[in-house]
């Protein structure tokens, strides 16, 4: 069986969505399409950022219940990404806290999805 290796996450303006996360990754996006976007991440892993208004998208679906999360070593990482993305005006659920796994903190992207950044302890 294959590995899955592409993340995608159902956005109403891929264009506002591909400067966000130019902005938060810090790399450009694939050569795309103005219903789909997409980033090619480390470790073979791509996020795809596709419109809720293509022509062929259709979800019964709704709400986020499901986090892009990105795991970092040290709790010293956390706070310094909470603070780069807050002044990059990244929108805050949660501020960094200690869970049961760890340090952690939660972000939102313009629409809405979570953005978990985190240590592995």
């Amino acid at each position: 069986m294959k590995t899955p290796n592409l993340i995608i996450l159902y956005v109403e303006d891929p264009e506002r969505s591909r400067e966000f996360y130019e902005n938060l990754l810090g790399r450009p996006a694939l050569p795309g399409y103005p219903s789909y976007q997409c980033f090619e991440m480390d470790g073979g892993m791509f996020l795809g950022l596709w419109s809720t208004s293509a022509r062929d998208f259709l979800s019964s679906g709704s709400g986020h219940r499901s986090e892009l999360a990105f795991q970092v070593t040290t709790a010293e990482e956390v706070d310094q990404l909470y603070t780069s993305w807050l002044e990059k005006g990244v929108t805050m659920e949660q501020e960094p806290k200690m869970a049961v796994f760890g340090k952690t903190f939660v972000a939102l992207d313009p629409d809405g999805h979570r953005l978990r950044v985190c240590t592995g302890d």
